[in-house]
């Protein structure tokens, strides 16, 4: 590096960054009073403890003290001599302490520290740019540590749930604290965005923050935080939007719900250029958006799934625009440009940062530092928020085994350029792993009896609960002419059997994904979407049952979101329970998913570095080993990828275009003739070359010849996620019956007192076996039961008492109510009207398996037929010991 005296890094660097932020540079005269210094930065200020390189002045107090030091120093250390500068400043007219100016700034240049010493809890942090004078001047007035305090003080929307209270209020404690980075993981389906909105509300009414940014990485994700601050109701009645000023960027007719007629207030550019003291806002914005106002559209990364935003523009706003900024979804697996980006954009600011995310990346945790407030899938479960998962291991020799190949076999060969397909007959055995199933090799027979497998669930699951289960499949790939996804498409459609329509393909290959997926979420049809990459949109689908991975996933974040899609509880189908996990390589992803821990290590998506720049940097001497090493890597795989006419060209310009042994030699070719060997390597028709060389064609394979032999079986989950076979959690559930009679009163009810079975006795039998570790939840026994005795749907009475005593038979609801009816009405010859009352306790007792007078008051299928009265003029003193004798024959 060239050396540069701080004379001229303060001339060539400093003043140009002071004068951007609205600071007129501006030598010091003594004889001039400081009224006369207006948004001045006066160089070489004198205070008691010597002279300040720069003094920043507005309206005639010295707010500011800029130590200045050579590009070659570190800025950081040197903020002790701006203290020493603020001590000395004893003829201004603040005081904090023992200092007399209260921000404090050192900067190479290059990069800017700075430190707020009014309060000894502030920490001296980096800032992108220097204050302006408006900004020091707002800083000056506001009373932080008061408005910090009234946040503790006022309420929480009272439609917030417990936890929500408990993030908002981490996030406050942590404010107080000092913080200025922190990040609240919350599981998806959670309401993070709800609760974000309460928290905003609260820094806002309580003045610890006036203007509020939002950023997300989706208009559509945009689109429903603004929906979200409209419904937000204040405790004076009004909604949020109404007492707030809220803006955003427009939005285009995909990014919002169907036929949703909604007209965004779109931001001034002025509140972001010259945001003023007394502005109090919200601004939702994509972080693209806020790219391009900050860096020009060259820094933007875009989604597959949306249109740039031409209409943004490269704006000069200042760093202290917002006072606090919410970035959600901030797990997301960009690349690390995309992440360099990501983080610049927040950088630029000076704001306390808050990152929301479901699933904690350690690129993540880097950033924000502090997980103030966590909030887990299990505990959202056990609290009754989200639905947990059943599990469905299916096992397939092709998927677990791969697929083998025999001489004199015939394969369809696919061109993926064209999609020109021949015939072939294999001269030699060939070998395809599991991990070239579907990227080199597909197997129609594997993926049909894979769904056909899942269609048995699903027409159990439509027998059971009267609908169809709406389904989710996550195929390998979606690539034109080999497309996995667009295979699953056709064969679903085939084995299901319900139209085109029913099945619909959903990812970014499709016109209007976006559109697609809301119909799939709001609409009966399509009742199976497959895609390959849904968690990118930001729709939720409550209603969702079935989720089937036949995509292998090695991310966690990319697994827990694939997974978050079926937490939710439903909204057209409010009794749903749980979802269901299809694990198509035998549970093993599940279980691979078990062992990684709470915050992943996995780094962000890799953006190679250009070949073109390794070179310049082997030629320049920069880290010139590593570079070296890094090239070697590079030639030795594209010498594995090209074909033979790359070798031809080549040879041009090395011997017999042999790549390989070039690169073998590559280190010491430059030890002994350096200049020679980077004339090469620089040469830009080499260099072109290194990039665009010739590849071999590619080929996939259509196997119709494997017969894939695929089974599949239900996994009960305990609490704390482990699996068992069917048979285990019977053997466990009989141990727990068997020890349990005097610590679960519906046990020793069943087991030995019948005739004081309940409503209360079995609504405490379901309750506390599902709390168990082990979740002996009704579904979960009747599975279990289903495939050890082969008897579908036994009732909870039945599987009791045959824990306890394996003689006891196994019964279905309906068939129990017979049995008891039976015992009861023996005999008995009732009118018309009494057997139709007859005939709707049946049913009830079908569905619930007991029976009181209330039920006759509070239940439609009673009520409506006027009740407990009308009941008991039929029946007379008869009700009561009618009810009883079926409860008791019920438990019997």
């Amino acid at each position: 590096m060239t050396y540069e005296s701080e004379k001229r890094t303060r001339k060539l660097r400093i003043d140009p960054k002071l004068q951007a932020a609205g600071w007129t540079v501006v030598p010091y005269d003594e004889g001039k009073p400081l009224s006369f210094y207006q948004n001045c930065a006066i160089e070489e200020y004198p205070t008691e403890n010597g002279p300040a390189d720069y003094a920043l002045c507005v309206d005639g107090v010295i707010l500011g003290v800029v130590e200045a030091k050579k590009l070659s120093l570190g800025p950081q250390n040197v903020l002790t001599q701006a203290e020493r500068y603020s001590k000395g400043a004893t003829k201004n007219s603040v005081h904090f302490r023992e200092f007399y100016v209260p921000f404090l700034y050192s900067t190479n240049g290059e990069v800017i520290w700075y430190h707020d010493i009014r309060d000894p809890l502030n920490r001296s942090r980096q800032i992108s740019k220097f204050h302006t004078p408006l900004s020091l001047r707002e800083m000056l007035t506001r009373d932080f540590d008061t408005a910090i305090q009234r946040f503790s003080s006022i309420p929480d929307n009272p439609r917030m749930r417990p936890y929500q209270g408990e993030a908002c209020t981490a996030v406050g404690t942590a404010i107080a604290e000092k913080k200025r980075t922190m990040l609240l993981a919350m599981a998806t389906g959670t309401g993070k965005t709800f609760t974000i909105v309460n928290l905003i509300y609260r820094l806002m009414k309580s003045g610890a923050a006036k203007r509020v940014l939002f950023l997300v990485d989706r208009r559509a994700l945009a689109a429903q935080a603004l929906r979200a601050f409209a419904s937000f109701e204040t405790e004076q009645g009004l909604k949020f939007n109404k007492t707030y000023e809220v803006y955003s960027q427009r939005f285009q007719q995909g990014d919002l719900e169907e036929g949703e007629a909604f007209d965004s207030t779109v931001i001034p550019e002025s509140y972001l250029t010259n945001p003023q003291p007394g502005l109090a806002f919200v601004y939702v914005s994509t972080i693209q958006r806020m790219t391009i106002n900050l860096f020009g559209h060259s820094s933007v990364f875009t989604s597959c799934d949306e249109s740039s935003d031409d209409d943004a523009r490269k704006l000069d706003i200042p760093i202290h625009a917002f006072d606090v900024i919410i970035a959600d979804e901030c797990h997301r697996g960009y690349t690390t440009a995309e992440i360099s980006v990501w983080r610049n954009t927040l950088d630029h600011f000076d704001a306390v940062k808050i990152g929301l995310t479901a699933t904690p990346a350690a690129h993540t945790t880097a950033y924000f530092r502090d997980i103030v407030y966590r909030y887990e899938f299990e505990r959202a479960v056990r609290e009754g928020h989200l639905v947990d998962y059943d599990v469905v291991a299916i096992e397939s020799g092709v998927r677990m085994n791969g697929i083998f190949l025999h001489e004199g076999e015939i394969v369809d060969v696919v061109d993926p350029e064209s999609g020109a397909r021949r015939v072939d007959v294999l001269e030699d055995e060939r070998e395809f792993g599991t991990t070239e199933i579907e990227e080199k090799i597909t197997s129609w027979d594997s993926n049909r009896k894979i769904l056909e497998e899942i269609k048995k669930y699903a027409d159990e699951h439509q027998e059971r609960y009267g609908r169809f289960p709406k389904t989710l499949i996550f195929a390998e790939q979606d690539v034109p002419h080999i497309s996995h996804a667009d295979q699953l498409v056709d064969l679903a459609r085939d084995i299901f059997g319900r139209g085109d329509s029913f099945v619909q393909k959903i990812t970014g290959k499709v016109d209007r994904p976006l559109q697609h997926l809301r119909e799939f979420r709001n609409r009966p049809t399509p009742g199976i979407a497959v895609t390959v990459d849904l968690l990118s949109t930001g729709v939720d689908i409550p209603d969702l049952e079935y989720i089937v991975f036949l995509r292998t996933v090695k991310s966690r974040i990319l697994f827990e979101q694939m997974m978050g899609r079926g937490t939710r509880k439903g909204e057209n189908i409010p009794e749903k329970s749980h979802f269901v996990v299809f694990d198509c390589f035998g549970g093993s992803l599940l279980e691979y998913f078990k062992k990684v821990t709470g915050v992943t290590a996995e780094p962000p998506l890799r953006e190679t570095k250009p070949i073109s720049q390794i070179i310049e940097e082997i030629w320049n001497n920069r880290d010139r080993a590593y570079n070296t090493r890094v090239l070697v890597k590079r030639l030795n795989r594209i010498d594995k990828e090209m074909s033979g006419e790359a070798r031809d060209l080549f040879a041009a310009f090395i011997e017999h275009g042999d790549v390989r042994r070039f690169a073998i030699s590559l280190e010491r070719r430059l030890q002994e003739d350096f200049s020679g060997t980077m004339a090469l390597l620089r040469n830009p028709d080499f260099q072109n070359l290194l990039v665009t060389y010739p590849r071999p064609p590619r080929t996939f394979f259509v196997d119709d010849t494997t017969q894939d032999t695929v089974t599949s079986k239900w996994l009960v989950r305990d609490a704390e996620g482990k699996e068992y076979k069917p048979e285990d959690c019977l053997s466990v559930f009989s141990r727990f019956v068997k020890e349990n009679p005097d610590h679960i009163e519906a046990i020793g009810i069943l087991l030995n007192r019948p005739q004081e079975w309940s409503t209360d006795a079995i609504a405490e039998l379901k309750k506390k076996l599902a709390a168990t570790p082990m979740r002996f939840t009704i579904e979960n026994l009747q599975r279990a039961h289903q495939v050890r005795y082969h008897k579908p749907l036994v009732d909870i009475i039945s599987m009791v008492k045959h824990a306890a005593r394996e003689e006891e038979g196994l019964f279905t609801a309906e068939e129990r109510v017979a049995r008891a009816f039976d015992r009861v009405t023996r005999g008995k010859t009732f009118i018309p009207e009494q057997q139709a009352w007859l005939g709707r306790i049946r049913e009830h007792l079908i569905a619930n398996l007991s029976i009181d007078q209330e039920d006759f008051e509070n239940l439609p299928v009673f009520s409506d037929h006027g009740g407990l009265r009308r009941a008991s003029q039929l029946f007379g003193p008869d009700l009561p010991i009618l009810i009883r004798e079926l409860n008791e024959a019920i438990a019997a």
